[in-house]
């Protein structure tokens, strides 16, 4: 523990020093730091699908930098530090877990879970915020997807079982097909989504993440294409030139390597 602390009270130490006597360091804002935040979760989250170890070390060292910088700057601006901001985690934290901090029994994940959002809309209400207003606006549309769907489920709106899901996502695929036989773009554009947001629905009771899995496809897909590509250009051929047959038929051969 204690050489935990020292390493983080380093941290705090170069925050400080670099605030003071980097250009750069002292130009930036809340804002200016933003976009390079997101970045830095990007880099991590592509770390952790490579299942790289000491990769998803160094991405989550840019994070807590970001997370420090942010802190330091809430102190110059006399709003918080960064024990406030621990500290508060903290007192969150323990205020969602009435089961570990209190006499709350808890069977399962599940009921943890449930219990989490209870909490979380109670917390809210103090503040007059509806149950999805904590869903960030800015997130990807897929990510926002699974934390609507999540929230909602935690509200006790949901679905019993996986087979009734199965049965809304056939039933939308089927309205898009109508619309998709009428042509009109808008509506095909309303129920494609519809399409989409139920896709993601399904993953939820499968305990599938759709981002990932996502992901994996076109990592899949890369490699083959990739593969591919070469096959022409050892054969003196542009994609361009070969019939749909013949790329058909090294596909195949990608998907064996």
């Amino acid at each position: 523990m204690e050489q935990k602390q020292e390493a983080f009270k380093r941290l705090l130490i170069i925050m400080d020093e670099l605030r003071e006597g980097c250009p750069w360091d002292r130009k930036q804002t809340l804002e200016s730091l933003r976009h390079l935040t997101i970045e830095e979760t990007y880099e991590l989250g592509d770390a952790i699908i490579e299942q790289d170890l000491s990769e998803i070390k160094g991405e989550l060292g840019d994070l807590f930098l970001h997370l420090v910088f942010y802190s330091k700057i809430g102190d110059e601006k006399d709003a918080f530090d960064v024990a406030d901001v621990l500290n508060q985690v903290c007192e969150k934290l323990i205020h969602r877990h009435p089961h570990i901090y209190g006499d709350v029994k808890v069977t399962d994940q599940e009921e943890v879970k449930r219990n989490w959002e209870q909490l979380k809309l109670q917390e809210k209400s103090d503040k007059k915020k509806t149950i999805l207003s904590g869903v960030p606006k800015s997130l990807p549309a897929m990510v926002k997807a699974t934390r609507i769907q999540d929230k909602a489920k935690g509200a006790g709106f949901d679905w019993d079982n996986k087979d009734q899901v199965f049965e809304k996502l056939q039933e939308e695929i089927q309205e898009l097909k109508v619309e998709v036989e009428k042509n009109d773009q808008e509506k095909m554009e309303d129920e494609f989504g519809d399409v989409l947001f139920s896709m993601i629905n399904y993953a939820r009771f499968l305990n599938i993440d759709p981002e990932l899995a996502l992901e994996r496809t076109n990592k899949k897909f890369i490699k083959r294409f990739n593969y591919l590509e070469e096959k022409a250009n050892g054969q003196h051929k542009s994609l361009n030139d070969m019939t749909l047959d013949e790329m058909e038929a090294i596909w195949q051969e990608a998907k064996k390597v």
